[in-house]
């Protein structure tokens, strides 16, 4: 019995040496490779030694031990992991001649999109066409002092762009003043992004004309633009929708830059040109040529950033979205902004869109910008269908006047859709204009100075049912304002009687 299990203990030996010999061929440290790691020699030759050596190998992880790897275009692989250990920092380098060329082939789309849209290979960290990759670990990837914030720069423009990929995992890392873009996925199928922090200069996580995506326990902190855009552009050369996606448990803010990640969550600067307030919100849009699908956003905290939006501009369908447990805290501009318009931004011919099937629910908002409140706005001719919104709170701050509750705000369907851009509204709550198929449920307004504007203002609307609506308001100004709406009810909603209209030119109550 003793001889027995000595052979099988031998076994087991044998088989447990064999398989960390195993993992230890599959790791590739990028010292072994002539890395140095300590902030002053360019370490990307040896890193792009190391991510060769593995792929040669059939795949495994390049490894980064603690140390400042100062980078310029990192070539990533199929079968490829890139793992960040404690202490390890990427760092792009200054020198313009570190990143590779833009491929000059694609220059013809540059026209339907932003410059650093179009191009990939000019970033720190790149892919094209591969699938099985990874970048993980509680290391950081830095593009302080390097990676340029504007669009139209040949020079190193992004910290991670991908192309054309599937099954993608980024998970851990922390990025740092990342350039146009912090992330940038285009055509990548099977999507994981997971617990990652973002403290980055302009856009943070681009999604555009992706499938099958999740993006989970993240947060990404974008004063001067978007945290988590999902985008459909030019940028293939063709169109192609952004489907099947899920954002969760995630954190957007627009505090200075760097100091979310050092904790101080300061603010009041770096904030976008157009003077504004900071961005750094979740957004469906505003490139939207390739159409956006089954998409669903869920359990995510706003905090000193912009509002929610969804835009369709460029010709896309934008439909079946599903938006839960949003808890927002002074907001800039509208809280709520759905916007379908005629940007068209797109090759010649291709039709206006649609915005249509969207519910959104369960969201609390505490002090939002007074001029704008929460809009929906189609246009002439094009109306935002099938919109559903419940259990709804929102503080505004207020302060609107008589004068303002007259003005009459401008279409700019063919602008750039932003909420600024439509100037004061009429309404201190919500503005609707060109929808039809609206429903509103359990959804209150309020604001934290007296305002003399309506709390809803609706134009041109058909079919709009409320149930369970309440609305602070003076005793002057009344709750609704209506103006070429057909079939309009209102149910148990406070002080106000049930109300079922069947057309009205102009109404309010």
């Amino acid at each position: 019995m003793m001889k027995r299990v000595a052979v099988l203990c031998f076994g087991l030996l044998i088989t447990m040496g064999f398989a960390a010999s195993q993992l230890h061929a599959s790791v590739f440290d990028v010292k072994k490779y002539g890395a140095v790691g300590d902030g002053k020699a360019l370490d990307s030759p040896a890193i792009n030694k190391a991510i060769d050596a593995a792929s040669a190998a059939g795949g495994g992880t390049v490894y980064f031990t603690a140390g400042t790897y100062l980078s310029g275009s990192i070539h990533l692989k199929s079968n490829i992991t890139l793992y960040l250990d404690q202490g390890a920092t990427i760092q792009a380098s200054p020198d313009p001649e570190a990143y590779d060329p833009i491929e000059t082939s694609q220059k013809q789309w540059d026209k339907y999109q932003d410059f650093g849209h179009t191009y990939f290979h000019n970033s720190l960290i790149w892919g094209e066409g591969l699938e099985n990759i990874a970048i993980l670990g509680p290391g950081v990837i830095s593009g302080k002092d390097a990676l340029t914030r504007k669009a139209d720069q040949r020079i190193g423009n992004k910290a991670i762009s991908l192309k054309l990929c599937r099954n993608v995992v980024i998970r851990d890392i922390s990025i740092l003043m990342a350039g146009h873009f912090a992330i940038l996925a285009t055509g990548v199928d099977n999507f994981t992004i997971d617990n990652i922090k973002i403290d980055t200069n302009r856009d943070g996580i681009d999604v555009d004309s992706c499938r099958h995506v999740r993006i989970s326990n993240t947060s990404v902190n974008s004063p001067a633009d978007d945290g988590i855009v999902i985008k459909g552009t030019h940028a293939l050369g063709f169109a192609r929708a952004t489907e099947d996606m899920t954002i969760t448990n995630c954190e957007v803010s627009g505090f200075q830059n760097g100091t979310f990640l050092d904790g101080t969550y300061k603010r009041g600067s770096n904030m976008p040109p157009q003077g504004h307030g900071p961005t750094g919100r979740i957004k469906i849009g505003t490139e939207s040529e390739g159409s956006f699908r089954n998409i669903t956003i869920s359990n995510c905290v706003f905090d000193y950033s912009r509002g929610l939006a969804l835009e369709t501009v460029d010709g896309a369908d934008l439909e079946d979205i599903s938006i839960t447990n949003i808890t927002m805290r002074d907001i800039v501009n509208a809280p709520i902004y759905l916007r379908l318009g005629a940007r068209m931004r797109a090759p010649e011919g291709v039709p206006i869109g649609s915005l249509r099937r969207v519910n959104i629910s369960n969201i609390v908002v505490y002090n939002a910008d007074r001029g704008n409140g929460s809009l929906i706005m189609g246009i002439p001719g094009h109306d935002i269908e099938d919109v559903k919104l419940s259990n709804i709170r929102i503080y505004y701050q207020g302060g609107g006047t008589k004068e303002q509750a007259a003005i009459n705000p401008p279409e700019e369907e063919k602008e750039y859709p932003e909420p600024y851009r439509h100037g004061d509204m009429p309404s201190y709550g919500f503005f609707i204009r060109h929808a039809k198929g609206i429903e509103f449920t359990n959804v209150e307004v309020s604001t934290i100075k007296e305002d003399l504007r309506p709390a809803f203002v609706l134009e041109d609307v058909k079919g709009a049912e409320f149930n369970l609506v309440k609305a602070q308001h003076t005793p002057q100004t009344p709750v609704f304002s209506l103006k070429n709406v057909m079939d309009f009810s209102l149910f148990h909603s406070g002080l106000l009687p049930d109300t079922k209209l069947e057309s009205v030119k102009e109404k309010q109550f």
